[in-house]
């Protein structure tokens, strides 16, 4: 396949390293034990795997092994971290979050909401950002949790959450944070971070699909509630068999990334440059969100044209018009809705994103590909 592929930000390929780690742990010749099954020597091997991998996405993001909880992935974390604090909530029944988050915290949001939780939506300013200030307004005695996302999925803005953890510290309520998009874009350092629960996926960073972790800090353990049950695994935060393979995979990505993440930030910098300023010099093209708080992996863009049609890249260049959550609905984006475009503005923008494997060539075929697309 030609098609060029700039849809990072929706998922990265599996590292052929990572590939490799996988296979040890995959087939009959392979790792392929229960790693609950501790009792013989195979489940103790894929034990090991297990906890190995744990320490290498421990090691990213700064924090002990203990304090990670293997999930499915992003979604089911972000769903642990709401719903777990919800579970135990008596006096404090109210919840701050933002019109920009992802359908996973937003669709848990407006579940608790149902269930009898007040929610506060965080509106975002002319740039894209939740600003800190907005978060100190709307924190209240009864506020149980806030949850914002490190880097927008749609976006790539940053959100300043060392400043957001301080200041709900402060207050005495609890801070998650989706961190999905930020793991080998950022440095995370929970050692120092004040936050309190940390979403994180495999499959936005050289790992395979199916896995995640949740951080859960010190303050959040006594108070989580699981919402798996059986088994008791997972310190009996979520139980079910441990896909070791997948789990292996994310550990092998996780390490990959904080090997590489300072030389491949500057590669990944350099092309979005590129690509920022050839596309802003064709006409009506404007950038969604703010130019300086952002991540250069993901550029989202307006093509202020009319008569612009995003069907005529199908086949030459794999990106978004939203986000995966959005597209099997055909909704435009809630997160261009929310910045203040209308539907038509919504519905002509375009979300490039870059990785590992993007290279110049493809920079300036993607430039190329969206010059022939506008009228003339």
């Amino acid at each position: 396949m030609n098609e060029l592929y700039f849809d990072y930000a929706a998922t990265t390929p599996i590292d052929d390293s990572v590939v490799q780690d996988m296979l040890a742990f995959m087939g009959r010749h392979a790792h392929f034990a229960n790693p609950a099954s501790t009792y013989h020597g195979h489940g103790q091997t894929a034990r090991l795997a297990v906890e190995k991998a744990r320490g290498q996405v421990a090691a990213l993001v700064g924090t002990t092994p203990d304090r990670l909880i293997w999930t499915s992935g992003a979604t089911e974390s972000n769903n642990l971290a709401l719903k777990g604090l919800a579970a135990t909530a008596t006096d404090r029944r109210h919840l701050i979050t933002s019109r920009l988050e992802h359908k996973a915290v937003l669709d848990a949001a407006l579940q608790l909401q149902r269930e009898g939780f007040t929610v506060t939506w965080l509106e975002p300013d002319s740039d894209g950002l939740i600003q800190p200030q907005a978060v100190a307004d709307a924190l209240r005695d009864d506020t149980l949790c806030v949850s914002l996302m490190w880097v927008n999925n749609e976006l790539g803005t940053l959100t300043d959450i060392p400043a957001v953890a301080a200041l709900v510290r402060e207050h005495g309520a609890l801070l998650h944070v989706d961190a999905a998009q930020a793991t080998g874009k950022v440095v995370i350092d929970l050692a120092r971070l004040e936050v309190d629960l940390m979403s994180f996926s495999a499959h936005k960073t050289y790992g395979p699909k199916g896995v995640g972790a949740l951080y859960v800090g010190p303050r959040a353990r006594p108070l989580l509630h699981a919402q798996i049950h059986g088994g008791g695994h997972e310190q009996g935060l979520r139980s079910g068999t441990l896909a070791t393979h997948q789990i292996v995979g994310m550990g092998s990505a996780f390490a990959l990334a904080m090997h590489c993440m300072d030389e491949e930030g500057g590669h990944i910098a350099a092309l979005s440059s590129h690509l920022y300023e050839g596309l802003l010099a064709l006409p009506g093209v404007h950038l969604n969100g703010s130019v300086s708080q952002r991540v250069p992996h993901t550029l989202n863009l307006c093509i202020d044209h009319p008569w612009f049609d995003p069907g005529r890249l199908n086949g030459v260049l794999a990106c978004s018009s939203t986000s995966a959550c959005n597209a099997a609905s055909g909704a435009p984006s809630h997160v261009l809705l929310a910045l203040g475009l209308d539907e038509q503005r919504a519905y002509r923008s375009l979300r490039l994103s870059l990785g590992r494997y993007t290279t110049l060539e493809d920079v300036e075929a993607a430039i190329e590909a969206l010059r022939l697309c506008l009228p003339r």
